[in-house]
């Protein structure tokens, strides 16, 4: 069997489509009590389950595709699928395309961060973020041939961009 490997969690394949397959149910029962349809793809990568929810034309995800929706239903979703497996999920659940949107507008502050620097500044501090959107600023920035690291701590925990080391 293969392993996706992360860090410090080890997650065989089968057991992140385990916990999209716990979490895609949890999202099912979801869309089905506010009437809306969706299609529900399951993907493990990276050491985690991505769980994505799509519509078709007329379908309307609106709501639950707004950034701290998705951010919300994420947790309860992993918290769902915790319940059911008893271990930590990391998984990442994308609704109507809003991963791509988040990491389009990550990559306009990632922008303008690096232009401040390239004015002058030494560095420059992008607002508190998750560690998956950190992750994405982190590659992001080195694809422009910068440094971040990460500082603070909990919800404050925030990305610092300088010219590279």
């Amino acid at each position: 069997m293969t392993n996706v490997q992360h860090d410090t969690d080890d997650r065989s394949i089968a057991q992140l489509e385990e916990e999209g397959d716990i979490a895609a149910d949890y999202i099912e029962e979801l869309l089905d009590i506010c009437d809306l349809d969706g299609d529900i793809d399951i993907d493990a990568r990276n050491g985690r389950a991505y769980v994505s929810v799509n519509a078709g034309e007329g379908a309307n995800l609106n709501l639950l595709s707004k950034p701290d929706t998705v951010s919300a239903l994420q947790e309860l979703t992993r918290l769902a699928v915790q319940t059911k497996t008893g271990a930590f999920s990391r998984l990442i659940l994308d609704i109507g395309g809003s991963r791509d949107v988040r990491r389009n507008e990550l990559a306009s502050l990632v922008i303008r961060a690096v232009e401040r620097i390239e004015a002058g500044a030494t560095e420059a501090a992008l607002p508190p973020m998750s560690s998956y959107e950190r992750k994405l600023v982190h590659d992001l920035v080195s694809e422009h041939g910068f440094h971040s690291e990460s500082r603070g701590e909990g919800a404050e925990r925030h990305t610092v961009i300088t010219r590279g080391a």
